[in-house]
Parts: structure tokens; sequence; C-alpha cells
């Protein structure tokens, strides 16, 4: 039975994942209800990640935060399917980060195929804050996809590995029809339910029924697209009709299309800062207050502050 709420939950759930994400995680689950069972080296060759709560590393001035894995609002029993992580922990990480006066820069290791839709959009902002506080820089280190892309668009910069890839750029949700299957093993399921629309979705996929569940992919996409445009400072119509309508990009064509601002490995991108300049041509050490300092008493807005912190 666990395993088939989780099913629900992720057939009744909007995602910004990789397609082929989304479907390793069905598959294992059809597995489970079936009465199999994988071990945990099966699970992360298959799904990728692990279950360990993520933490921050320090190197000198620079705080290292892990963005890895498949994204959630709260992972739960997710935890296990995905080895992924919360959109609320690495929220809290960031915060803390801003909040140490011995931080001056921070970067996101971020090697995600994205997420569900909960909990990203709250992420993108609070990621937008702290790069307007001290300089914010997520390295992909390799896969930035759909909510991990869109989570991190308001950094200061983008950095991705020479092997890297960025995109995936959509929200996508499945039905799950269950009609067949339960004929075949003997399963007679009645819903019994108040309200017009409670049962939507129980049993065959109605016109109406996709309809409304198409109206609501919309509305995230249009949420997603919005804060990438706004993260990335380009008019959000640049987003839809360019880099935001699904595919995958390698490093120099995010860079090429203003996805990215540079191509890097994480290793370059810490010796750069560490000991070194941070972004805006300071030490890391320096950029704690000044940044902040800097542009409010150029008086610029939040979005040409992320703007000018940009290095290209």
């Amino acid at each position: 039975m666990k395993y088939s709420h989780i099913a629900r939950y992720v057939a009744d759930t909007p995602w910004a994942i990789l397609p082929s994400k989304l479907e390793e995680i069905e598959a294992v689950l059809e597995f489970h209800m079936a009465g199999g069972k994988f071990t945990a080296s099966e699970l992360e060759a298959r799904i990728g990640g692990g279950s360990s709560r993520p933490e921050i590393a320090q190197s000198g001035a620079v705080a290292v935060i892990p963005l890895q894995g498949v994204i959630a609002h709260r992972m739960g029993s997710m935890t296990e399917m995905s080895g992924g992580v919360s959109t609320e922990r690495i929220a809290a990480m960031l915060k803390q980060a801003v909040a140490d006066p011995n931080v001056g820069s921070i970067v996101l290791d971020v090697n995600s195929p994205g997420g569900t839709v909960a909990g990203v959009t709250e992420l993108a902002a609070d990621i937008r804050a702290a790069a307007a506080k001290k300089p914010v820089i997520a390295q992909v280190n390799a896969l930035a996809a759909s909510a991990a892309y869109w989570a991190i668009s308001g950094a200061t910069e983008i950095v991705v590995t020479p092997s890297g890839d960025v995109g995936s750029i959509g929200v996508i949700t499945s039905h799950l029809d269950t009609t067949e299957a339960d004929a075949k093993t003997g399963v007679k399921r009645t819903v019994i339910s108040a309200g017009k629309y409670k049962a939507e979705g129980a049993g065959p996929l109605t016109e109406d029924a996709q309809t409304a569940i198409q109206a609501r992919v919309n509305e995230f996409y249009a949420m997603m697209t919005a804060d990438i445009a706004k993260g990335r400072g380009v008019p959000v119509a640049e987003v839809r009709g360019g880099f935001g309508e699904g595919r995958l990009v390698g490093a120099k064509a995010a860079v090429a299309s203003k996805m990215a601002d540079r191509i890097a490995t994480m290793d370059e991108t810490l010796g750069r800062l560490v000991g070194g300049r941070a972004a805006g041509g300071m030490r890391a050490e320096e950029s704690v207050a000044a940044p902040a300092a800097a542009i409010a008493a150029a008086g610029q807005s939040d979005e040409d502050r992320a703007r000018r912190l940009r290095m290209h």
C-alpha cells in the first residue's frame, strides 16, 4: 500500500523534470507494486542519488550547498524512491550561508534532473534574494534540468561544466488509469464521492478532466517561465519562444542562448573564488557586505542588481 500511495502522488503531481527520469521513477514504482524489491545499489543505479541529508561545506569564505537529485517540496517517502532533496532544506542552508558573516560567496553544486513544481518558485525567489546580498554562483555539475534550472535561474551567475547540460524547461504530468490492471487482478474499485469534480481522474480520463489538467500544467509553466525570465534578465517571450521549449542543451549552447554565463568546472570555479576573486571582482572575504552597499548607493533595482553582479 505504501507504494500505491506514492504511485498516486506521482500520477497526480505536476512535474518539472526530465521525462526519462519520471519514467524511471514510475517503472520502479510499478516493479515494487508488483511485489518486486530493488536493493539500495540497484535503486541508485536506476534513479541515482542517495537519501543522506545534504549539508553545507565551506572552503575559506565560500559556502558550497549541494542541490542534487530529484527536487520536491517535502521529500518524505519520495526520498527512498528518488534519492532527492527538498526545496525547504536547500532554502534553509541558503539562509544559513547568507546570515554567516564568515561566508563571502555561495556556490550551489547542482546535479539534478528536476522534480515536482511545488516549492520551486519559492526556492527561486529565495535564491534571487540571496544573490541580492552575496554572490551566489550556480555551478552546474553536470545537470540542471527543469525544476533545477528554474530554481537557480536567479543566481548571480550560472556556470556549466564543459560536459554539462541545462534546460528541459517545461511541466509534465500523467494520468494513471488502473481500470484494465484492476480487472486482470480481480480488483473491483468503487469510488464514492461528493462534489462535482472530487472523483475526477478515477478511471478513464474524460475530456473535461484533461482540459482541467492541461490548464493546471499551463499555469505552472507560466510561473516557471516568468521566474526564469526574471532571474536571467530576459523577456518572458524569449524564454517561451527560445530556450524554454523543453530541450536540454550543452554548455556552449547554454552560454550562447544566455541560459548560462560561462563554462568552467567546479574546481575552476572554486579556484576562482577561494582566496581569489568573487563576483564583481571582489575578494571573497570582502564580498559579504560590499555588493549590497554598493548597489544600494547606486539606487539600482533588484533586477539591475542581479544583472550587474553577473560575471562574463
